[in-house]
């Protein structure tokens, strides 16, 4: 009776546990209270959203599996040699870019985009006819609809605050005209030109009078831009933006076919909600 006792207990300590914990069940295959709580830090959402978002991706993968879908290194190595071409950086100038503007490290950049290559993979897997390209008028209503996305200043007027705790800049931003200790802030004129693309892209869709997401510095510390003014706002004009409207008109319509695909089998998958945070 002891030895059953003890098991017993064991085992109800390993299901509470926070980490090892199961929240949910897709087809059998667990999503933990851990990730879960993960989700939600990582992209603010609450906890049903979250697992929504994490039952979503193990869907993904277990249809990746079952169509036996892979995504080498090489692979990886390729889009990521792709992406630094196209910013006009070198290998190791994109690396530390993602790092400084977006806080991945190379790792957890590797990961997205394998995740980003499986999804096109995937989509070519389910797709059951080829789309068409968009029309000249198509692609004239996304402009219209989107010019902000083709506008874009010479430069940006700015404040930079820079700290060693996150938490001492995220209370600057909320109360700016607070003095807080550990804060520093410096005015810049930063060229759009000039500045790494990812950072000129987030500057860019910030409205004046407001600050940026807070970004590693790349010296351990923190950062935030307030967008003071942008300097000369020019826009392209349709023609030379055709390419890049073409790209996302095409991206949405396989985003919509990848949603629809997986709500249906959402629908029809055996999923279990044990208990979320």
């Amino acid at each position: 009776m002891r030895p059953l006792l003890l098991s017993t207990l064991l085992a109800s300590f390993l299901w509470s546990a926070p980490i090892g914990g199961v929240a949910v069940l897709v087809k059998n295959s667990p999503i933990t209270l851990y990730e879960v709580q993960q989700e939600m830090k990582q992209s603010n959402t609450n906890a049903q959203q979250s697992a929504d978002t994490l039952i979503r991706k193990k869907l993904e993968q277990l249809e990746a599996v079952e169509k036996k879908i892979t995504v080498t290194s090489a692979e990886v190595k390729e889009e990521l040699e792709r992406m630094a071409k196209q910013n006009n950086l070198s290998m190791e100038q994109f690396l530390n870019a993602m790092q400084t503007v977006r806080g991945l490290s190379e790792k957890e950049l590797k990961a997205k985009v394998e995740e980003s290559i499986k999804g096109q993979k995937l989509y070519s897997a389910i797709a059951f006819s080829k789309m068409a390209q968009p029309t000249p008028t198509e692609e004239a209503e996304y402009y219209q609809l989107h010019l902000d996305d083709f506008s874009r200043p010479e430069s940006f007027s700015v404040t930079v605050y820079t700290a060693s705790s996150q938490e001492a800049l995220q209370a600057k931003i909320t109360d700016p005209m607070h003095n807080i200790e550990g804060i520093a802030s410096k005015d810049e004129t930063l060229a759009y030109n000039a500045i790494n693309p990812q950072l000129a892209q987030i500057l860019n869709k910030i409205p004046q009078g407001n600050f940026t997401p807070i970004l590693p510095n790349g010296q351990n510390g923190f950062m935030s831009f307030y967008v003071r003014e942008k300097n000369n706002v020019v826009t392209e004009n349709l023609e030379s933006s055709r390419p890049a409207i073409a790209n996302a008109i095409m991206g949405e319509k396989r985003n919509q076919v990848l949603n629809d695909y997986f709500t249906r089998l959402r629908l029809s998958a055996e999923i279990k909600v044990l208990r979320l945070p």
